[in-house]
C-alpha cells in the first residue's frame, strides 16, 4: 500500500513491530504538524492480516491525507477559510457526512432517524469552511479514501437473510465481517449499484489473504445468499456475488489418520483435557464436523438408542444420529444444554497441538481428518450411499436435503458402529 501526496513522504505506511503480529501505521511529519502531532505517529491496526491491516489503514489515511493539504496551504497562503451563518441550510431536509437525517430551521438542527424519531438537537450556528488548491491526483486519492456513510440500506438486507435463515452465531460473526470487508473495499458502494467486478475484487481479496476456494466460496456465499432473498423479495434485481469465485484446484489433501494414529490417540485419551476428548470422540466416532459438535444441546430416544441433532446451520447437513457406544462414558447421563464451554476454534486448536505432542507429525492431518477416516471406513465396509448421506450428511445443496430424517435410529446404529476409534 503505498501513497505519494504533496508535503508528505512517499512509501509504505505499514510495518510490524520487532515482536508483535500485528501490523502497525506510521505517519512522519514536519513544521507545525510535527509541533501539534509529534515527528512520528504510530497507531496499532489490531490485525496480523495485512489485506485487513490496509482496509483498516483507510481511515487514518484519509485524515493523515487531508491534514497534509491544510498544512501546506496553510504553508504556502493557498489555504481560505470561509464562515457561513448557518452550518445548514434552514427551511430544508440535509444528510450529514455520517448519513444523520437533519432538517434544519434558522436556529436548530434536529437530528432525526429513518422512521422520523427526533435523536437530539443542536443549534444551527456559524460554520467554517477551510478550503485548500489540490491537483486532480490529490482530489481523487482523498476521494478513493473517503469514508463510507452510514444508515446503510444493506444492513436491513443482511440482516433480515440473518433472521430469515436463523443464522447460528459463528456464521452470523463471520457473515458480518465480510460483509464490513466489502464495504470498505468498495467504499460504501451498495449491493444495488454492485457489479461483478466488485464480488471479483471481494474474492480476490480472500485470495490474497490465504484463504483456500472452498474458503473464499463459504464466505461469499453468506452475502450472496443474502441478495438472493432480497431478489426473491423484489429488493433487488442483480446478484454481483454470483458466479465470482475462480475455480481452484486448491484443495488441500488431507490424509486420514490412521491405524498407528488412531492407537497415539487411543493411549493418550486420559492426558487430553475433557473437552479435548470430548471432542475427539465425537469426531473420530461418528465423522461429524468440528463445528457440529457444538450444535449438540440436546438428546432424544428412538426405540431406546439416544441420539442427536447435528448440522443444523445448513438443510444439506442438517440431519439426526445415533451415538456410538464408544463416546457414550465421556457424555452426561442426559445431555440437557450445550457441551462445550469453550470455542470450536480454541478447543479444536488445543487438540491439534495435543497430536503433535503425541507423535502425529504430518502438519496435514487434522481434526478434519477424522472425516476422511470415517468415509473410508463406511466404504470399506460396502455401505449404501444414502446411509453415508444420512450419517456424515451432504456437502453440497444440489443434492436434495431431508435424508436421515427418514431413517429409523435403530438402521443407522450398526453402520455408525463401524466407524469405530
Amino acid at each position: 500500500m503505498e501513497w505519494q501526496m504533496a508535503g508528505g513522504r512517499r512509501g509504505s505506511y505499514l510495518y510490524k513491530r520487532p515482536g508483535s503480529q500485528n501490523w502497525w501505521i506510521r505517519f512522519q511529519y514536519s513544521g507545525r504538524l510535527a509541533e501539534k502531532l509529534g515527528k512520528v505517529v504510530q497507531i496499532s491496526l489490531e490485525t496480523p492480516d495485512r489485506a485487513q491491516a490496509e482496509l483498516e489503514a483507510i481511515p487514518y489515511i484519509y485524515a493523515h491525507k487531508g491534514m497534509l493539504l491544510l498544512a501546506k496551504g496553510a504553508d504556502d497562503g493557498t489555504l481560505r477559510v470561509e464562515k457561513r451563518a448557518q452550518q445548514y441550510e434552514p427551511g430544508r431536509e440535509h444528510r450529514t457526512e455520517s448519513g444523520e437525517r437533519v432538517i434544519a430551521t434558522p436556529d436548530q438542527l434536529i437530528f432525526m432517524d429513518e422512521a422520523g424519531n427526533i435523536l437530539r438537537m443542536e443549534p444551527n450556528g456559524p460554520a467554517y469552511e477551510l478550503s485548500v488548491p489540490s491537483s486532480a491526483q490529490d482530489q481523487r486519492e482523498l476521494s478513493a479514501l473517503r469514508p463510507r456513510k452510514k444508515n446503510d440500506p444493506d444492513v436491513a438486507i443482511l440482516e433480515t437473510w440473518l433472521e430469515h435463515e436463523n443464522i447460528r452465531p459463528a456464521i452470523e460473526r463471520e457473515a458480518r465481517t465480510v460483509f464490513d470487508t466489502f464495504k470498505k473495499l468498495t467504499n460504501g458502494k451498495s449491493f444495488a449499484n454492485a457489479t461483478r467486478e466488485d464480488g471479483r475484487s471481494l474474492a480476490k481479496h480472500f485470495f490474497d489473504s490465504g484463504n483456500k476456494s472452498a474458503t473464499v466460496q463459504k464466505k461469499i456465499g453468506h452475502l450472496r445468499a443474502a441478495v438472493n432473498l432480497a431478489i426473491d423479495e423484489n429488493k433487488l434485481k442483480f446478484n454481483p456475488f454470483s458466479g465470482v469465485v475462480a475455480a481452484k484446484d486448491d484443495a488441500q489433501d488431507r490424509p486420514p489418520l490412521d491405524d498407528d494414529d488412531m492407537k497415539i490417540m487411543r493411549d493418550n485419551l486420559e492426558n487430553l483435557d475433557p473437552e479435548e476428548r470430548l471432542l475427539w470422540m465425537l469426531c473420530a466416532t461418528t465423522g461429524m464436523r468440528r463445528g457440529e459438535a457444538w450444535d449438540i444441546d440436546c438428546e432424544f430416544i428412538e426405540k431406546g438408542v439416544r441420539c442427536i441433532r447435528i448440522g443444523t446451520k445448513t438443510p444439506q447437513s442438517d440431519r439426526r444420529i445415533p451415538l456410538p457406544a464408544a463416546v457414550i462414558p465421556y457424555l452426561p447421563a442426559k445431555i440437557e444444554g450445550p457441551l462445550f464451554a469453550g470455542s470450536p476454534k480454541n478447543v479444536g486448536r488445543e487438540l491439534i497441538r495435543a497430536m503433535r505432542r503425541f507423535g502425529i507429525a504430518d502438519q496435514r492431518k487434522v481434526l478434519h481428518s477424522l472425516r476422511h477416516r470415517a468415509q473410508d471406513r463406511l466404504r470399506a465396509e460396502g455401505y449404501p450411499e444414502d446411509i453415508r448421506w444420512a450419517i456424515l450428511g451432504h456437502e453440497d445443496k444440489t443434492v436434495a436435503d431431508g435424508y436421515g430424517k427418514g431413517f429409523p435410529m435403530l438402521k443407522l446404529k450398526p453402520w455408525i458402529e463401524k466407524i469405530g476409534f
